[in-house]
């Protein structure tokens, strides 16, 4: 792949992707991906990787369902063996290939789609639990008049 500097670009459904499902809250969707293999002004074979998606992920706070963009976009130094890590050039995740040279693309793309995820999956615009009724509250205080307001006008005095 790398000598033929090969490319490949497509679609994974991400009912495809059984190691990313189980983070999921449905499996519709498709990651669009890019896939490129080639050596750079080093000698240094590697791959670039590109994708994006919209994943469904269930929000921490509503617990409701929400699609999270996700766009990777990487290049990862192929190595032989791990000793070869420390000779990457600056901007490259290392990624060791197998005896057998044989690279998994979908498997690389669910492996970095996973490294996405956020710890806490949590819609950006939603509340936090407690929120409301902690702003609520904050009103209702508010609205109390506050015993010491006599102290304060006789201060001024």
């Amino acid at each position: 792949m790398v000598t033929g500097r090969r490319c490949f670009a497509g679609e994974l459904d991400l009912a495809s992707l059984t190691r990313l499902r189980d983070s999921l809250g449905s499996t519709e969707g498709v990651v669009t991906c890019e896939i490129e293999f080639d050596t750079d002004e080093f000698d240094q074979a590697y791959v670039e990787v590109r994708a994006q998606s919209e994943l469904p992920l269930v929000c921490q706070r509503t617990l409701e369902v929400y699609r999270q963009p996700v766009s990777i976009g990487l290049r990862l130094g192929l190595m032989r063996r791990e000793d070869e890590e420390a000779a990457l050039p600056p901007g490259y995740e290392p990624l060791l290939v197998p005896a057998d040279g044989m690279v998994a693309l979908a498997d690389l793309i669910e492996d970095e789609l996973i490294l996405a995820l956020p710890l806490v999956p949590a819609r950006p615009d939603s509340a936090l639990v407690g929120q409301e009724e902690s702003a609520a509250e904050e009103a209702q205080e508010d609205a109390k008049p506050n015993p010491f307001a006599v102290l304060k006008s006789l201060r001024l005095q």
